[in-house]
Parts: C-alpha cells; structure tokens; sequence
C-alpha cells in the first residue's frame, strides 16, 4: 500500500473518531461537557491490565494503587498504606491501611487483598510473572486485622519499598481463579485514580472515568481515552489531524512539531536504553560468548545517537547508568576503535574469510536479529549497527517483524529501563530471574546484584554496583547502544505535566502526576 493512500485511511479514520467524539458516543453516558474535559492519548498496548502479570503500561498505574507509591523525585511513599514501620533486628515490614477505601465496584478494600496479593507474587510458585524474583525475598505475609499487614522477610531487601509500589489486586473477585487467564485481566477493578469502563477492541480504545470516590486528590480530567496504536508514524498523523491529544513519539517526529504554536513539547530524561541483545539460548551464543564485548569497537555509537536521537539521547554504556547508584565512568571502556576491534577478533581467533566475513572453527560470524518494525528508532539503531558491523567484518541479518518474536533469533534491538532502584535490573540478568528471557548468566554478576540487594549501607551498596558495572563491562549480554529522551507532543490546553521525573521504558511514567493536570479546548 503506498503512504500516501495509509495517510488518506489515517485521516478518515480520525475525522470518523472526531465526528463520533462530537456525538458523544464514545464509551458509555459521555455528554458534551464531558467529552469535553476526556483526554485522548495514544499510547501502548497490551493485552492484560493486571499489575502482577503486566510491568509496563501507563493504564495499570491509573487504575490500580500500591502499598507504596513514587513522588517526583521518585522516592516511595506511602499510598494505601498510611504508614509503614520497617524492624531491621526480626525483618519486618509493618504497613497500617488507609480506611474507607473502596474498590471500584464498590466493595471495601482490606488487608485481605493485600495479602492475596503478595501469596501470589511471593509464595504461590504455581503463578508466573515476570516480576516474581522481586519478591523472592518475602518469607510470610499476614493479616492481625483489616488494616495491619506484616511481611516477615528472609533477608533485607533494600529495593523493598519500591517493589511494594505494585498494584493490589482485589480478592474478591480474583480468589479461587486462574488469575493467569481470568476475564479481570482484560475487565479491571482496581482502587485507583481512574475507573475502566469499557475496552473497544474494535476500535483500539480503552476508556477509563475518573474515580470520584478516590481516596486522594480526584483528578480534575474526567475521562481518558487510550488509543492503543503501536506505530510512531501513526501516532504523529494522529496529533495532527486532532485524533489524540498527547503522544510519546520518538525524537525526529518530536521535532517536526517544535515551534508550533498548536502544540506543545514535553521532553523528559529517560532512563530508556537502547542495545543489542544477545540470545544465550542459541547456539551461535552459546559457542560464542566471548565475542560479545568487542562489537563495541566496532559500532560507531555516537553516529548513530546523532542520527537516530537527534540531540535527544546519548550513547550508552551500562543498564544502571542514570540510577542513583550508577554512572561508573570506570565502566565506559570502549570506543569505536576499528583497529582496535580487528586487533581484539584475531585475538579470539577469528580470521577473515574470502567473503570479508570472519570465520571461526568453521563458523561465519554470522548471527540473526529482530526489530520491531512499529518502533522506527529500533528499525534505524538495527540498520546502522548492521552496516557498520558488516563493513568491518561481521554479518548481522536484520529481521523487522511486525510482531515481537525474539526468542526465535540469535539476538533482538532491546529496550529496557532502570528508572529507580538499581535493583530493578536483578531480574533481567541474575542467573534464572524471572526476567532473564535471553539466558545471560555470569556468576560475578550474580554476586555482585545479590550483594547489592541485600546490603544495608548505602555507601557499601553504591560501592558494589560500581563494581558491577565494571565487571559487566567486560562480560556483557548487551551491547549497549543509546539511551533516549522521552519525547512527548500535546495540544497547548493540557496543564500541569510534571517533567521532574526520570521515565521508563517506552517514556512510562508521563501520567504520575495526572490528578493535578487540567485540560481545555
């Protein structure tokens, strides 16, 4: 299909959205005042809404509340709990609830649900997620009455307090379910600032109301329309043609609306990084771990942030390098060096082959990577490394697919983020964690983020993940690529967007403050 007949459908399909907005029959009793005060956002999409399953989406945020939540400096606060007591000598986590609380079907929030909650994260080892090893710490988790929790730990864990941010489910309706499976994930009760309403497959739509009944500050906007729309290019003829009115988009479409006086830019720090993934559970990786770390030298990194980011990201060296605990220059250890990288390869013991194409016992240096075609940076960060690879020596076969299937290939272009504790990573790279898809396994590493986890002093702990970067540098999974500001585009009547804070993955976050923006047309 040419572009210019996918930006004809594009267009009809926003006027269609627009006339249908004016008529009021999105989602269910909407009047004109109220279509009025409804932000239209497009944004991720998903195919559950439930806060133990999912790690990464805006909605879940909205519509679900935490023991704890994160404030603008994105340090833990108290949220359903009213206070919380932390006894260091028996490793105890004492949390006393806020009463009065209401699930949004109306039904009274309680320690039960808290409890349910954490059973299922923590000790039903049935239950998968792929946040459970943050909870592997959790020993018991009881209830002495309706608002008193106590967690028993089996060691200290000094990223608790932001774990326990996570949405609470509610008992009631989830218990005796396969929660894995269960219509809840797709028809969501939560006790946050937003209420769902309904899920517009067909049209690619979910709609939340505003929780008058909500235990905080109600927000002032009424109604949210997610518009669940995977591609940059879309989402930006959506801004345009008035469809969406606040957008993540990447940083070349960002600045197609700078100077604008109909827009308005949102640009934040991100901890969003950028790199090549490589799959240990391939054979190519398996026989060839030793050769990841020297495609450093031979990617021009800041080339491609200069192309790709556009002045809006920089080159990336280590997974926690905007956490409080990370940044270890000691760590940044290579540069685009070809002569360095064809020095490191003979090395190794790999030879060039008639082709240009280094050999090794028999074996093409030689390895497959997916992208995401929806995500135009990735598809960029992908060719670029792959025609600098290739002039020097190394061929990697690019495959953009519209459908994430990574696990199918030697290696991936990654996205992941550490916007808060550098625990966050424990995951995504200790031996066997729960987010550990790409099987990277490295025993120093496994001891240096256990210590880290565990460790009291904030020095000490500032101290072992200095280390940790040093020691991942040199036996990498990842080679890291760029780090991306998030970039957002909105009309001019939204107020109150809060850019202090360090966002996500894929800019998650833009909604924290939300209860405080106002929005006019």
């Amino acid at each position: 299909m040419k572009t210019s007949k996918i930006l004809y459908l594009a267009c009809c399909a926003a006027a269609v959205f627009l006339l249908c907005v004016s008529a009021g029959c999105i989602g269910s009793g909407g009047d004109d005042d109220s279509l009025k005060n409804t932000l239209v956002y497009a944004g991720e999409g998903s195919d559950t809404l439930n806060p133990v399953i999912n790690d990464h989406t805006e909605l879940v945020d909205l519509i679900f509340s935490g023991l704890m939540k994160y404030d603008a400096n994105a340090n833990p606060v108290p949220d359903l709990a009213e206070s919380c007591v932390y006894d260091s000598d028996t490793k105890t986590y004492t949390f006393l609830l806020k009463k009065g609380v209401v699930w949004h079907d109306g039904k009274p929030f309680t320690s039960a649900d808290v409890v349910y909650t954490y059973e299922l994260l923590a000790l039903d080892d049935n239950f998968i997620s792929s946040v459970k090893s943050n909870y592997q710490d959790i020993l018991s988790v009881s209830a002495p009455d309706e608002y008193t929790v106590v967690f028993v730990m089996k060691d200290h864990n000094a990223a608790m307090l932001s774990y326990f941010t996570r949405g609470i489910v509610p008992k009631h309706i989830l218990a005796g379910q396969d929660v894995a499976t269960s219509p809840f994930n797709q028809n969501p009760v939560g006790t946050g600032r937003y209420k769902f309403v309904e899920w517009d497959r067909a049209g690619n739509m979910i709609v939340l109301a505003r929780n008058t009944d909500y235990y905080g500050q109600v927000p002032t906007i009424e109604r949210i329309i997610y518009k669940v729309v995977a591609s940059m290019n879309l989402k930006t003829t959506m801004l345009t043609t008035g469809e969406a009115d606040l957008a993540w988009v990447n940083a070349n479409y960002a600045n197609t609306f700078r100077g604008n006086a109909g827009y308005q830019n949102f640009d934040f720090r991100s901890a969003d990084y950028r790199g090549i993934s490589m799959n240990f559970n391939h054979a190519f990786w398996k026989n060839n771990a030793d050769s990841v770390a020297v495609l450093n030298y031979a990617i021009d990194k800041n080339a491609i942030v200069r192309s790709v980011a556009h002045g809006h990201g920089f080159a990336a060296y280590s997974p926690i390098q905007l956490s409080e605990y990370g940044g270890n220059t000691n760590a940044d250890i290579y540069s685009y060096d070809p002569q360095k990288f064809a020095r490191e390869m003979e090395k190794l013991g790999w030879v060039k082959g008639s082709d240009g194409i280094y050999e090794r016992n028999g074996q093409k240096f030689h390895f497959t990577c997916h992208v995401n075609a929806n995500e135009e940076e990735r598809v960029d960060i992908a060719n670029l490394c792959a025609k600098g690879l290739k002039d020097l020596g190394v061929d990697m076969e690019v495959h953009v697919l519209a459908n994430w299937n990574f696990a199918a290939y030697d290696s991936f272009i990654s996205g992941y983020a550490c916007e808060f504790d550098p625990d966050m990573i424990y995951i995504d790279y200790v031996t066997g964690a729960s987010n550990n898809n790409m099987a990277y396994s490295n025993a120093e590493v496994d001891r240096l983020l256990t210590a880290g986890r565990h460790e009291t002093d904030p020095e000490k702990r500032a101290a072992i993940y200095r280390e940790f970067e040093e020691t991942y540098a040199k036996q990498p999974g990842v080679v890291f690529i760029m780090y991306l500001d998030a970039n957002y585009v909105g009309i001019p009547g939204i107020r109150g967007i809060d850019t202090t804070r360090v966002l996500g993955h894929h800019a998650v976050g833009v909604l924290w403050n939300i209860e405080e923006w106002t929005l006019s047309r």
